[in-house]
């Protein structure tokens, strides 16, 4: 059974542990994210959004099996993308960023579940439209958010969170 609620600041060493089994798995080829050790996500990407007291956490087994930052913050690379929805008010726009599944619990559907509780935080926040992003790299979190309905409005060419090179794939979603 999973449950998802806000993180504490607790949960900081357990989603860092996330961050660093994920990086691990990409530096032995084992995965494909587009992340850089050291660079992002870090600790400061989980404490940062602790005290913004946009993260989240699910549990699943007595463990923090994933994380994510839900807001309503569009980063300025959204700017490039071609949106299917592209005159909404901002302030009916939600955001899901840095969401990570501990590999532990891979292929047992946290990541689908992570993504339905940002959908509907997102319609309880009277926000309809829904933005996030990936990396063109990140073929694994591409086919799970095709699978649950999210269009890819188009890929903008930049750094991001201070990785050089990226490919971001900017992703939208109407809950209309």
């Amino acid at each position: 059974m999973n449950r998802i609620r806000k993180a504490t600041a607790e949960d900081i060493p357990r989603i860092t542990a996330i961050y660093d089994r994920l990086l691990t798995e990409e530096e032995n080829g084992r995965a494909v994210i587009g992340w850089v050790r050291g660079v992002y996500p870090t600790q400061r990407t989980a404490l940062d959004a602790l005290r913004a007291e946009t993260l989240f956490v699910l549990e699943r087994e007595g463990s923090v099996a994933a994380a994510a930052k839900i807001d309503q913050n569009q980063v300025p690379e959204y700017a490039g993308a071609p949106w299917r929805y592209p005159d909404v008010p901002p302030e009916q726009v939600m955001v899901l960023h840095t969401l990570v599944v501990d590999p532990a619990f891979a292929g047992r559907g946290c990541g689908t579940g992570f993504v339905r509780f940002y959908e509907q935080y997102a319609l309880d926040h009277s926000c309809p439209f829904l933005r996030m992003d990936t990396n063109a790299r990140n073929a694994a979190a591409r086919r799970l958010y095709a699978r649950l309905g999210y269009w890819e409005a188009g890929i903008v060419p930049c750094e991001f969170n201070g990785i050089p090179g990226v490919q971001l794939v900017c992703l939208e979603k109407f809950l209309g």
